[in-house]
């Protein structure tokens, strides 16, 4: 069985625009901007043989806000420059009761099936409480980027750093229990 990070998008792999403390996802290609700790970050991991999987909640479809071909060229754009394995996108509001929308696990169970990955030895990595929560339900280690948003944590996750470079770093350190 492999070993996966489980990693949200905005905010993790791209910067997010914060607004009323609460962070915004990009709307479009000319505004994604990945992080640079995000490169190193996943490089990390991938040479430490992690595979890598995106799972982001993307509500915006759902409500107009953001077209679906966006998203898919930005998810293509994640992919090929930070190497991901997969991106899955949950594109229902809360309101929808969807099983894959995070704070529920089922965007990670889901692909932990496809790619054969075992759960107990891998790691989820969000910066807001759903994301914790998410990987948390999934049986994951997790890691709470804080961008010090105005929402507080459900759960306590195993470890809080900076950001994704941060991040890999305490996940080789800390091998699943």
């Amino acid at each position: 069985m492999n070993r996966g990070v489980f990693l949200d998008r905005d905010g993790v792999l791209n910067r997010a625009t914060v607004r009323d403390g609460v962070p915004r996802a990009a709307a479009t290609l000319d505004e994604l901007e990945i992080l640079d700790d995000a490169r190193s970050g996943c490089a990390t991991l991938r040479d430490a043989g992690f595979l890598l999987i995106c799972v982001t909640n993307q509500a915006e479809i759902s409500r107009g806000g953001i077209r679906a071909r966006d998203v898919e060229a930005i998810h293509a754009k994640l992919a090929s420059e930070l190497g991901l394995d997969e991106v899955v996108v949950c594109p229902h509001d809360d309101g929808d009761d969807c099983p894959c929308r995070k704070p529920r696990p089922g965007m990670i169970v889901a692909a932990a099936l496809r790619h054969e990955i075992d759960l107990s030895r891998s790691f989820t990595v969000g910066d807001r409480w759903r994301d914790v929560e998410a990987g948390r339900n999934a049986g994951t280690q997790t890691v709470f980027v804080d961008r010090d948003y105005d929402e507080s944590l459900t759960v306590a996750p195993d470890a809080v750093v900076s950001g994704l470079e941060e991040a890999s770093q305490w996940i080789i350190q800390h091998p699943p229990r």
